[in-house]
């Protein structure tokens, strides 16, 4: 049995959920006079509401505020266009602060209000709740989280590589650069739950085809100080380090690391960096042995879909700084914009006609670096991950050191 979620989010959960089972599920599909559509919860003959469920105040503040506005930005072209099956589109966002108990109760508070989630940070609260979407809910859910756990779901869609699979195109990324080699030992910091414990499975599995070997150190989303991890991982003597975890924590233990003299690479999932990083005393650090991959080109990148939307989100923010949460939320909401559009073809904006649509979708988002394909739920809509170096003179902070590519033991990778 898959190893689900934190043993607070599950009480969380029970006790959220206790008495209110049955509000999501109260409203009923109708057929709409509006151009003959089936509507049902999140949609009048007006509007389709939609939800985020974001972190704008704990461990991924800085990067939820970018995915949440970058889909305020959609919503607002989308709807100066005319919006999607003549009706607006409207955004009800919930900060969460990445808390458990918040994070389920903004679901139960929002699930009977909307059609769908354009966006839910936290791989451990997406799961808490997967089994009441899949059972009673059935709104579709594009979570900000690549957890392998939340794979198979009809309704919860990982736009992405998953955090195992990414882990194995980031080793492969040492090999390549003979950073590492067959009978090194590997650390990996990795959260608890379900976005660590998955990153780590696929450095595991990388480390078997590789002959590696990792040495775990397992921290909580509260831990900001790296110093005993990294005296651990430097007394075991690894060769290069994996950090599963948050922006905080990856500057923490690169730049503790920096001040004790223990020069190794440092590669990062994708949610474990942030530009804002570079300004502190850390930056120096992650500017000189520090990696990242991720299943989108970065906010920073030449090429024609971040070069538009960077533009297009300077003028609405120009107060804000640019990171890859852009990139991340305008894809999600970019993504159910377009399962809508094919929903509204076929005359069925309900729940479960939202899904359909999002089925037939495939072969989109080259502009930002790769394609996604979302005719499986079993998979993760992609297997590649470009490779990126902090760079302070990139919009955004990062830029690609090996385009878009999927590793041999990637392909070969059963994802669990």
């Amino acid at each position: 049995m898959r190893k689900r979620v934190l043993g607070a989010v599950v009480a969380a959960l029970a006790l959220t959920l206790a008495g209110c089972s049955g509000k999501a599920t109260e409203g009923k599909d109708t057929e709409a006079d509006k151009g003959g559509v089936k509507t049902g919860q999140g949609v009048t003959d007006s509007t389709i509401t939609l939800g985020a469920l974001t972190d704008m105040t704990g461990v991924y503040a800085s990067l939820g505020k970018s995915v949440t506005q970058a889909q305020q930005l959609w919503v607002k072209q989308t709807n100066a266009a005319g919006g999607i099956c003549d009706r607006k589109i409207e955004l009800t966002v919930r900060d969460h602060g990445y808390d458990p108990q918040k994070a389920i109760s903004a679901y139960t508070e929002l699930a009977p209000e909307v059609l769908g989630f354009t966006q839910f940070i936290g791989s451990p609260f997406v799961a808490a709740v997967e089994q009441r979407i899949d059972g009673q809910d059935h709104g579709v859910v594009l979570p900000q989280a690549w957890s392998a756990n939340l794979l198979g779901s009809p309704y919860v869609r990982v736009i992405g590589a998953t955090y195992d699979v990414e882990t194995i195109n980031l080793i492969d990324y040492l090999l390549t650069e003979k950073r590492i080699a067959k009978g090194d030992k590997i650390g990996q910091v990795y959260f608890e739950g379900d976005y660590g414990e998955n990153a780590l499975a696929g450095a595991k599995y990388a480390a078997e085809q590789s002959g590696l070997t990792v040495v775990e150190q397992k921290i909580k989303p509260t831990d900001n100080d790296m110093t005993a991890q990294v005296s651990a991982l430097k007394q075991a003597g690894v060769k290069a380090i994996i950090v599963s975890a948050g922006p905080r924590q990856a500057a923490s233990l690169v730049g503790v690391a920096a001040a004790t003299g223990f020069k190794v690479p440092v590669v990062g999932n994708n949610s474990a960096f942030a530009p804002q990083l570079l300004a502190t005393p850390a930056g120096p650090a992650l500017l000189a042995d520090y990696y990242v991959a991720a299943s989108t080109l970065p906010i920073g990148d030449p090429g024609a879909g971040p070069a538009k939307l960077a533009k297009e989100y300077t003028a609405a923010y120009p107060k804000d700084g640019l990171d890859n949460g852009v990139v991340a939320g305008w894809t999600a909401a970019s993504v159910y914009g377009e399962a809508l559009k094919k929903a509204c073809d076929a005359k069925d904006l309900t729940r479960d006609g939202v899904d359909k649509a999002l089925l037939t979708i495939k072969g989109y988002g080259a502009d930002f670096g790769m394609s996604h394909d979302f005719t499986d739920p079993k998979a993760p809509s992609t297997r590649q991950s470009v490779i990126m170096k902090p760079d302070a003179k990139a919009p955004g902070g990062l830029k690609v050191i090996r385009p878009a590519a999927v590793s041999p033991a990637a392909a070969s990778y059963t994802v669990k």
